[in-house]
Parts: C-alpha cells; structure tokens; sequence
C-alpha cells in the first residue's frame, strides 16, 4: 500500500513538472511566470515529497542568489531612471559615425557589458526598448532591424556565462556543488569569452549582407526626451537629469568596482549577497541625495517575483529528484563522466538538450543535483559542472523556449509591435548556436588542461 501511495507521489510531481513549464511556456492572459511555479510547488508540498527540512535546504541554496540578482537589477534600475543607459545609446549612435556595420559591433558590446556588470534578464528588460527606439530612431525598416535585435538577445543571454553571478540559476548551482563564485570564474571566463567571440562573429557572417552599410539620418535627437517619459522628471525636472559626462563616467566607475568586489568576496569567503546589497544600497542613497526622489520607484518595478519563481521552480524540481529522476541520470551518465573529455563534452551536450527541451532553469537545477550525487574526481565534477553551465546559457538558444530571458525578450518585442515568429529565430540559432557551444566546450577543456598542467587547479 505504501509502495503504491509512492509510485502515485511521483506521478503527480512529474505531472505537475509538465505542467507548470506548459504555463510557462503558454503563459495565458500574460500570465507571469512566478504563479506557475508557485502552484507547482504548493503542490509539490502539500503532496509530501518535500519536506520542511528540505526547504531550509532549498531556502539557503535559493535565498542568497536571488538576493544577489535583486540588487544587481536594483541598481540597472536606478541607472536606468537616470538616463545613464540613454546616455550610452547616444554614445553609441554617435561613434557609429553612420556605419551600420559599426553600429552592429557597438550594440552588441552594449549588450554583453549590460549582462556583464548586471544580469541576463535586465540585459534583455533595459536594452530591448532602448534598442529598437535607438533603430526606429535611425528610420530603420523592421527587416533592417531584425540583425542588431536578434544578435543583440544572443548575446545578451549567453553572456551570462562567463561569471556566475550574471544568471540567477547559476548562482543557485554553485551553491549546491559549493564552488566559489571566484572559482568557478577563473575556470570559465576564458573559455565562454572567447565562444561569445566566436558567436559574434558568426552573426556578423550571418548577417553581414543585411547590415545597412550607411544609417539614415536621425529622425530624433537620441537623448533622454525623445526615448520615454522620464521617471524623475515630475519630481526633480528634466534640467535636473541633465548629468555631465563626469559624473556618468564617475557612476560607470562606482558599478565596475562593484562588481570587482563580489568576487573579492568569493574570494576572501564574505557572502556575495551582502556586497550585492551594500553596492544596490548607496546607489539609492546617492539618487534619493541627488535629486530628491525616494526609492520607491525604483523598489516597486525590483522583480521580487523572482524569488517565488526561483522558490517554487526549485521546490519542484527538489521533489522531482526525490522521485528518481536524479538517480536516473547519475546511472546514465556516471559510465561517461570519466575523464575530463568526456565530462565536459557529454555534460554540455545533454544540458543543451535538456534546456531546449525543459528550459534552461529547471534542466540546469536537475544536472546538478545529479553532479551532486555522482562520486568522481573533484576536477572532472567542476569542468562537468561548467560545461552545463555552456549547455545552459549558450546551447539552450536554440529554441526561443530554452531560457527565460528569450520568452521575455520575445514578450518585449509584441509588446512594441515587432512580433517575431519562432521561425525566424530558429533560421538563425540553427546556424549559430551549435558550432558555438562546441568551440566553447572545446575551449573549456584546453583551458581547464592548461591550468590544470601548470598546476594551478
């Protein structure tokens, strides 16, 4: 009897997995992501398989990366109400000096350092619209474009490779199999540069006969004005938010010393949340200083919903390894995760299946507690670990459907009447993405060796 209540057990929480990613994936009447999982979890609870000292576990593993991710987003989100990002734009539009080509390269830079200095998600949130106003701007037709936007989502959502704390999910597995943010950074920030390299250039081969070879004149100044209503300008007034090219560099300045500091703290073993807080913290201060404005603007539009979401996908997926499925891996792939080779190149492999199939969130959550469970060299189990991590933000760009950031980004796009269909994508990550994701896990394993060979692993 109790064996049969068991085998009901988990066929409710895989029946309950599939349906939450459906909502997801669907998301009815724009239904945000955060209430599936939500439910999926209240499910998953009130089922049993998992239990209250499972959510502390889940909760240490869950809490700090989501803190970490809610105050990178904070502060986007006050540079971003200060023009700071409008600013870059018209940076931009001016170097680009009326090259098309130009323009491609600088957009695409704007896109990796967005997700560098802050994360996928607010990459893709703050540099969708000010892209294409930046493009209807330069009087583009929607054909023209189609490169800088789907180049631009890429590169955005793969640049979250190179260092952990650039994708919430990434964060989380570190946890798990205890790798140090300054670790796993030393490992992978390399190897995923140089495949972000490598995916670049090949959109730019992609794309190359359809960049416009001179830009059109500006319709509209690029400045804070002509882009959207300013947030503070009923409050301070846009003479105010006039900011000299100083104090911006000044600001520039203050983000990247915070974020060297995270890993300053990963390697002295300070939480890097704590860092995280402090940085999003006098960022608010300064603004609510300087112009007056109190930061409760900038709190209401933080996505804490990204901690029900985190909570809940982890929750179900916490319960889904308790039905067997983790088991199931580890007996599948323990025979290949021998050696260095094959770890890097089967782990990486299956993980960009499992995200295009699962999405990246929960199929990177499921690889490693399989890694956790599985008993081989330390060595092999962090550059298996890694090569997920390549599988997880560059191979699951296959489809539209294998990370967050790009149903968002496609979400934005209908939002601004640029509706994309999947085919289009797809004629285009095609080609792209799988070459990508092996030169990367190519370039992960001589990295790796060569560390390894001169003893600094």
């Amino acid at each position: 009897m109790q064996e049969r209540r068991l085998v009901i057990i988990d066929i409710l929480i895989v029946l309950t997995f599939f349906f939450t990613l459906l909502l997801i994936y669907w998301r009815p009447k724009g239904m945000h992501e955060a209430i599936p999982a939500a439910v999926g979890a209240v499910i998953t609870l009130v089922s049993g398989a998992v239990s209250f000292s499972n959510l502390i576990n889940i909760s240490t593993k869950v809490g700090g990366a989501a803190v970490t991710i809610i105050s990178t987003f904070i502060m986007a989100l006050v540079l971003e109400s200060i023009g700071f990002f409008h600013w870059i734009a018209a940076m931009l539009a001016e170097r680009a000096n009326g090259s098309g080509v130009r323009l491609f390269w600088y957009t695409n830079a704007l896109c990796f350092l967005m997700t560098l200095f802050f994360n996928n998600d607010g990459s893709i949130i703050i540099t969708t619209p000010i892209l294409l106003l930046l493009l209807k701007s330069f009087q583009l037709k929607k054909r023209e474009q189609f490169p800088y936007l789907v180049s631009g989502a890429l590169i955005a959502t793969a640049s979250s490779a190179p260092i952990g704390v650039s994708n919430m999910v990434n964060l989380i597995s570190l946890k798990i199999i205890d790798m140090s943010l300054y670790a796993q950074t030393a490992m992978m920030f390399i190897p995923a540069t140089l495949g972000l390299l490598f995916l670049t250039g090949m959109l730019f081969a992609v794309f190359y006969k359809d960049l416009p070879r001179t830009l059109p004149p500006l319709s509209v100044p690029i400045t804070p004005r002509s882009f959207y209503q300013h947030p503070l300008r009923d409050s301070a007034g846009y003479d105010d938010l006039n900011i000299s090219k100083q104090r911006m560099k000044a600001i520039l300045l203050f983000v990247l010393a915070m974020r060297a500091s995270l890993f300053v703290a990963s390697y002295v073993h300070i939480p890097v949340e704590w860092v995280a807080l402090v940085g999003s913290g006098l960022l608010l201060g300064w603004r609510w200083y300087t112009f007056k404005t109190r930061p409760f603007d900038v709190l209401r539009k933080a996505p804490w919903h990204i901690l029900v979401f985190a909570f809940g996908m982890y929750i179900i997926v916490y319960g889904l390894n308790g039905a067997g499925l983790g088991h199931y891996f580890v007996q599948q792939l323990q025979p290949y995760v021998s050696n260095l080779f094959h770890a890097i190149f089967v782990m990486g492999s299956m993980m960009s299946v499992l995200s295009n199939v699962f999405n990246n969130h929960p199929a990177l959550m499921i690889g490693t507690l399989t890694l956790a469970e599985m008993h081989t060299d330390p060595l092999v189990l962090k550059a298996a670990y890694l090569a997920m991590i390549i599988g997880s933000d560059i191979g699951a760009l296959l489809l539209p459907t294998g990370t967050l950031a790009t149903l968002l980004w496609l979400h934005i796009l209908q939002k601004y009447r640029y509706p994309l269909p999947w085919s289009a994508y797809t004629k285009i990550s095609l080609l792209v993405i799988p070459p990508t994701v092996l030169f990367t896990l190519a370039m992960l394993y001589s990295w790796i060796f060569f560390l390894s060979s001169v003893n600094l692993l």
